[in-house]
């Protein structure tokens, strides 16, 4: 669909999920959730702006390796308030095409998921009034693919739709409290604090890969937030080295800019402030090794869904 998270949006979001407090609207889930019984969608989550659901009569398997999935189609529905319906044609740029918010109503989508690399990609998109009238089509060729992670809006309709498919609790640890694992805490001289956290909900293992997000961020003495590196990692947790395989950067002055990375792994010193993480990642490979490896396809899926 799109990414809407803007730098403010973002770092909220994080602080709250972090402390685990609620962000959404009471009253607008409560019209959700009736929406979804009119119409017989199965409600996902709302906030102030949108509503989500999910069809189960409508989750296919495309396809299997060693009868694991490996790609699950679905339509999906986005309810709209004013707001948020603002939002989103000034995201998709259709002004044009639906110039008074007030008429968009809802969305459906085809979405097909790959959960070996926790992406999701729209095939189709239809937005309607409220009588259900199309008043915005489009057919992506190719589909438009999107990678998964906490910031992104698709992730509410990811963890939905893999848990209809395979059980094995992806919206809960999607919500859990300890989703976010702190990896190490540095002070520089200044007083300044650096904590990085690992995004548990993402991990899996390829090969002695183990592939995740982490969220680093650093405040002044006065607690100020001044910067913060988003990166997708890859760390060999056997030889102790890693790499980035893409990455953003925010700081105060800038706000989110794509950093640039080499494809390279470097290794991680007994010195480096780094390696009390790499040190915790390894537990975490050695001791989850149900959920790092829970839609490989080249293990018996009878052993693969049983939790350690």
């Amino acid at each position: 669909m799109r990414k809407m998270w803007h730098a403010a949006a973002a770092l909220a979001v994080m602080g709250m999920l972090l402390a685990g407090e609620p962000f959404f609207d009471a009253s607008a889930i409560g019209t959700m959730r009736a929406e979804a019984a009119k119409e017989q969608w199965v409600w996902i989550t709302s906030d102030q702006k949108y509503g989500k659901f999910f069809a189960p009569a409508n989750v296919q398997v495309k396809s299997k390796v060693n009868d694991v999935a490996t790609c699950i189609s679905a339509w999906i529905k986005t309810a709209y308030t004013p707001g948020g319906a603002k939002e989103a044609i000034e995201n998709y740029g259709i002004q044009a095409s639906i110039p008074d918010p007030r008429t968009l109503s809802y969305s459906l989508a085809l979405v097909e998921v790959i959960p070996q690399e926790r992406k999701i990609s729209y095939i189709q998109e239809n937005f309607y009034d409220e009588k259900g009238k199309v008043i915005w089509s489009k057919v992506y060729e190719p589909p438009k693919e999107y990678e998964v992670n906490h910031q992104s809006f698709e992730e509410d309709y990811y963890v939905a739709l893999v848990d209809q498919v395979f059980h094995h609790g992806e919206r809960a640890q999607k919500d859990a409290p300890d989703r976010w694992r702190r990896l190490w805490t540095s002070e520089s001289a200044d007083g300044a604090v650096t904590e990085a956290m690992a995004d548990f909900s993402t991990m899996r293992l390829s090969g002695n890969n183990l592939i995740y997000w982490e969220w680093q961020e650093t405040k002044s003495k006065d607690g100020e937030l001044t910067d913060v590196k988003f990166m997708k990692k890859a760390l060999n947790h056997e030889q102790g080295t890693e790499k980035v395989i893409s990455a953003e950067h925010w700081t105060t002055a800038a706000g989110w800019k794509k950093m640039e990375t080499d494809g390279r792994y470097e290794t991680i010193p007994k010195d480096d402030r780094a390696y009390p993480g790499l040190e915790r990642l390894r537990a975490i490979v050695k001791g989850f090794q149900y959920w790092l490896n829970r839609y490989h396809t080249d293990q018996p899926q009878t052993s693969n869904a049983k939790k350690s």
